[in-house]
C-alpha cells in the first residue's frame, strides 16, 4: 500500500464556521439515526426524548456565561445573554453572583424588547449581542485585547441604528450594579470612570460623532442615578441614522492600567477588534502530529470545546493547571480534571498534558491523599490520580512519569487500604461488606455517608494502576492487584445485598446503600433519587471496565438511565434534584451506551447533551428542565468538564479502546453518514499507539471507505468495524490485511498496520 501521511490524510484542520446567531439557528443535523439498542438492556420509558439528531440548542439554560479571554489568561472575563459584563467573583459566592454587573440600554420610555446573541465562530470569541428597542437597536461587540503597549483589556463596542430611515435623538445608559462608588470625568472627548478614592479606572471610554444634518450637540456624560447597590451614567445628546449609525468604545483595564495608556486605542476600535481576531484566527484547536476533520457542526463544537477549555486554563503557584471553570470551579479537581487531560491529549497538548498530570499529583498529602478541590473526604480522588497517571503513560507511549511518580503510587496504594480499616473502626455497612470507609459522593449526595462512588472509583484505579505496573514490572505495584481483587469481590457481594427495584419492574444498585439515613430524610423532598450519584458507577463501567457488559450492575444502570431520561437525557441526577438535569452527566451515560454497543442511545443522549449547550457553544453545570417551576442553576459556565466530554465522545465514536480491543467506527450512525463529509484523525493517540483514519464517502454516497494507519505502540488482541455502517451499508472487503466476519463485526488482522476497509448498499 502506499503510505499515508498525515498531512494529505486530512487536507488541513477544520476551518472555522460562519457566525452562528441565537435567534436565527438553522438545524444542520440528519435526520434521526436508525437501528436497535442491545436487547438486554430493553427500551426507554415514555417521556424519554424524542431522539433527534438536529442540533440546534433546544435546551439551551435561559442563563448563560460565555467566556471572551484569551488562553490561560488571569483575566476570566465573562458576558451575560444580555450582554452584561460580569466581574469579581469570589469562591464560595452564589454561582450567579457577580460584585459588579456593567449592563447597557436605551434611555427612553419603552423597554427593550428581544435580545438575541451572536460568537463570531467556534473558534472567535469575539460576542455580539443585539438588544432591539421599538425605534432602534444596540449592537453590543465584546472582545478581549492584549497589545503589548497597554496591557489585557475588555472591549465593548456599542452601534445604535433607528428601524426607520429618521434621525433619532439618542441617550445611552451605562448600568453599574455593584455597591463600590465611582467618580467619572471628562478630557477632550474621553469619559473615565475611576474608582471613589483612588485612579485606577473601571473604564474610559469615547463616543464618535457622525455627520448629520443640522447642529449636533456636544455630547456630555454624567451620572443620573445612584443606589446602594447601582449606579447610572448617562450619554446625552447622541444622534444615529441608518447611514450613520451611533457608535460608542469603552475600554475596562484589568491589570491596574493608568487610563491614560488607554485612549490611543480609543480612536480606532476596528483595529483593537481585528486585532482580537487576528489572533483567534491563527490559533488551532489540535497541535501536531494530532489533526481533526469533523464535519458539520459536532466539528464546530470540538473546536469550541478546545478553546473553552484553554480559556478556563491557568498558571497557578507557577503550576499549568487546567481548571474546570472560571468562577466556582476556578480551580483543580481530580475527577474533572482526569477528563479534561484526557481531551488534552486527544487535541495534541502533550507537554501541556504532562503538565497537567504533574499539577495533579502536586496535591497528594504526605499520607497518600490527594486533596483538591473535591474535599477531604473524597477517598476517590487518591485512585482517580493513579487511574490519570496510567492514561497519559499509555496515551503518550512514555512511562518515565510512572517511573518518576512510584513511590507516591505506592503511598496511594496504602492510603486506600487505610481507607478500608477504616470502614470497619467506623462500625458501618460498608466496614462490614469490606468497602472504603463513609466519604462524599458528590452528584447530589453529600456526606459523608454510606455510598459507593468512592469504592467503585477505587476499583478503576486500582485496575489500571495495576494492569501499568504488570505491563511496566514494577513490583512495588504487586499490592494493586490482589487489593483490587479483594475489593472487587466485595463490591460484587454488597451489590448483590444492595439491589433495589424500579417502579417499572428491573433491578438496579443504588449509589447510596439501604442503611443510610439519608433515605428516611424527615423531608422527602430531601430524600435522593435512584439515580442520584451515579455519574461514578458510569465511569467505573467505561472507562473504567470494571465490570462485563452482561453484569447485572451494568444492565440495571442503563435501564434506569434510559427510564429516567427527559429532554433527551436523563434528569435529576445531581445536585438539583427536581425537575433538572445535569447537563454533561448525559454524555458519561453516552459513553456507557457506547461501550455496550447502543449506537442509537449513546447517539441520542449525546445530542441530548450538546442540545442542553448555549449557542456559544458552552454548557451550565446543572439546569432546570425548559418547563420546570422549580429547581435552580448549579454550577459554572462555561463548565470544561462537559467541553472534555464533547471532545471525548466524537473521539470514541471513531476509535474506542475497549480493554485490548480496538473499537473503530463504533459510534456511527445514519446521522454521521446522512453529512456525506469525511471524517478524520491523524496522530490520535491510543493505548496502542497514534492512529489515523479516514472515513470517506464513494461513488456519490453508494459506499464508503476507512482508511487505517497505526505506528507503533502494544498490539491490540483485536480491532473490529462494524458490519453494517449505518443501517445501509454492508461490508465489503478489506485490502491490506485479512479479515472475517463474527457477529456483527468485522475483525482485522491485528499484525498490520496499513489497511483500508469498504462498505457498500
Amino acid at each position: 500500500m502506499v503510505p499515508l501521511n498525515r498531512r494529505e490524510f486530512l487536507g488541513g484542520a477544520l476551518a472555522a464556521g460562519t457566525t452562528l446567531a441565537a435567534s436565527s439557528l438553522t438545524p444542520t443535523e440528519a435526520q434521526s439515526s436508525q437501528g436497535a439498542d442491545s436487547p438486554a438492556v430493553g427500551t426507554s420509558s415514555s417521556g424519554s426524548g424524542s431522539g433527534t439528531s438536529i442540533i440546534d440548542f433546544r435546551y439551551a439554560p435561559a442563563l448563560r456565561q460565555t467566556a471572551f479571554c484569551f488562553p490561560d489568561d488571569p483575566y476570566k472575563s465573562l458576558v451575560s445573554q444580555d450582554g452584561e459584563l460580569l466581574y469579581g467573583y469570589e469562591y464560595g459566592s452564589s454561582n450567579l453572583s457577580f460584585p459588579l454587573r456593567i449592563a447597557f440600554a436605551l434611555g427612553g420610555m419603552q423597554p427593550p424588547g428581544k435580545t438575541s446573541q451572536q460568537i463570531e465562530s467556534p473558534s472567535v470569541p469575539i460576542v455580539r449581542t443585539t438588544i432591539e428597542y421599538p425605534g432602534a437597536s444596540i449592537v453590543l461587540t465584546t472582545f478581549a485585547t492584549n497589545h503589548a503597549a497597554e496591557g489585557r483589556v475588555d472591549n465593548v463596542l456599542v452601534d445604535i441604528s433607528p428601524s426607520s430611515h429618521d434621525t433619532v435623538n439618542i441617550e445611552l445608559l451605562i448600568k453599574l450594579r455593584t455597591v463600590e462608588k465611582f467618580d467619572q470625568a471628562e478630557n477632550k472627548g474621553v469619559w473615565t470612570v475611576l474608582r471613589r478614592g483612588s485612579n485606577e479606572a473601571l473604564l474610559v471610554g469615547k463616543a464618535f460623532q457622525n455627520d448629520l444634518p443640522g447642529d449636533a450637540p456636544v455630547a456630555t456624560f454624567d451620572w443620573i442615578g445612584e443606589s446602594a447597590d447601582t449606579q447610572w451614567l448617562r450619554l446625552r445628546h447622541g444622534r444615529a441614522s441608518q447611514a450613520a449609525p451611533y457608535r460608542a468604545f469603552f475600554r475596562f483595564p484589568q491589570a491596574g492600567q493608568d487610563p491614560a495608556s488607554l485612549a490611543e486605542g480609543l480612536a480606532d476600535p476596528v483595529r483593537s477588534l481585528d486585532e482580537c481576531r487576528a489572533f483567534w484566527k491563527s490559533w488551532s484547536a489540535f497541535r501536531s502530529p494530532v489533526d481533526w476533520k469533523v464535519p458539520d457542526r459536532p466539528g464546530q463544537f470540538v473546536e469550541a470545546c478546545a478553546r473553552n477549555i484553554l480559556q478556563a486554563r491557568e498558571v497557578r503557584d507557577g503550576k499549568l493547571t487546567f481548571q474546570v471553570g472560571p468562577t466556582c470551579y476556578r480551580g483543580l479537581w481530580v475527577v474533572d480534571g482526569n477528563f479534561i487531560l484526557e481531551a488534552a491529549r486527544y487535541l495534541g497538548y502533550d507537554k501541556d498534558a504532562e503538565e497537567g498530570l504533574r499539577t495533579t499529583w502536586s496535591k497528594q498529602l504526605s499520607n497518600g491523599q490527594f486533596v483538591a478541590g473535591g474535599g477531604q473526604h473524597h477517598w476517590k480522588d487518591t485512585a482517580i490520580a493513579m487511574f490519570t497517571l496510567a492514561r497519559q503513560c499509555e496515551l503518550s507511549q512514555d512511562w518515565t512519569a510512572l517511573r518518576d511518580l512510584e513511590p507516591q503510587v505506592v503511598s496511594a496504594i496504602r492510603f486506600l487500604r487505610s481507607v478500608q480499616a477504616d470502614a470497619v473502626k467506623e462500625g458501618s455497612a460498608l466496614g462490614r461488606y469490606g468497602l472504603l470507609a463513609k466519604g462524599v459522593a458528590d452528584g447530589g449526595i453529600n456526606g459523608p455517608c454510606e455510598e459507593l462512588t468512592n469504592t467503585v472509583w477505587a476499583l478503576a484505579g486500582l485496575k489500571a494502576i495495576a494492569e501499568a505496573g504488570e505491563r511496566q514490572k514494577v513490583e512495588s505495584f504487586n499490592d494493586a492487584r490482589p487489593f483490587y481483587n479483594q475489593l472487587r469481590q466485595a463490591f460484587l457481594q454488597a451489590a448483590a445485598h444492595e439491589f433495589r427495584r424500579y417502579e417499572s419492574g428491573f433491578e438496579y444498585l443504588p449509589i447510596l446503600l439501604k442503611s443510610d439515613p439519608l433515605w428516611q430524610a424527615p423531608d422527602p423532598w430531601d430524600r435522593p433519587h435512584p439515580q442520584s450519584a451515579q455519574w461514578a458507577l458510569s465511569q467505573a463501567i467505561f472507562p473504567g471496565c470494571v465490570f462485563d457488559p452482561q453484569d447485572p450492575i451494568v444492565q440495571g444502570h442503563a435501564k434506569l438511565m434510559k427510564a429516567v431520561t427527559r429532554e433527551d437525557i436523563p434528569s435529576e441526577t445531581g445536585w438539583a434534584r427536581h425537575e433538572s438535569v445535569w447537563t454533561y452527566n448525559a454524555a458519561f451515560v453516552a459513553e456507557v451506551y457506547l461501550w455496550l454497543g447502543m449506537k442509537k442511545a449513546a447517539h441520542d443522549t449525546f445530542i441530548g447533551f450538546l442540545n442542553h449547550a448555549s449557542p456559544q457553544f458552552c454548557w451550565r453545570e446543572e439546569q432546570p428542565l425548559q418547563n420546570a417551576l422549580v429547581s435552580a442553576y448549579v454550577g459554572d459556565m462555561p463548565h470544561n468538564w462537559a467541553s472534555a466530554e464533547c471532545i471525548r465522545y466524537v473521539r470514541h465514536m471513531l476509535a474506542l479502546e475497549d480493554g485490548t480491543h480496538l473499537r473503530l467506527l463504533a459510534g456511527i450512525t445514519d446521522a454521521e453518514l446522512a453529512f456525506g463529509k469525511e471524517y478524520g484523525m491523524a496522530g490520535t493517540p491510543t493505548r496502542f499507539g497514534r492512529l489515523n483514519l479516514q472515513l470517506e464517502p464513494l461513488d456519490q454516497g453508494r459506499g464508503w471507505r476507512l482508511s487505517f494507519e497505526r505506528e507503533s505502540g502494544q498490539m491490540p488482541e483485536n480491532i473490529s468495524l462494524p458490519r453494517t455502517l449505518g443501517s445501509q451499508f454492508q461490508f465489503s472487503q478489506a485490502e491490506g490485511a485479512h479479515s472475517r466476519l463474527e457477529g456483527d463485526l468485522v475483525l482485522l488482522d491485528t499484525a498490520e498496520s496499513r489497511w483500508t476497509a469498504s462498505w457498500k448498499r
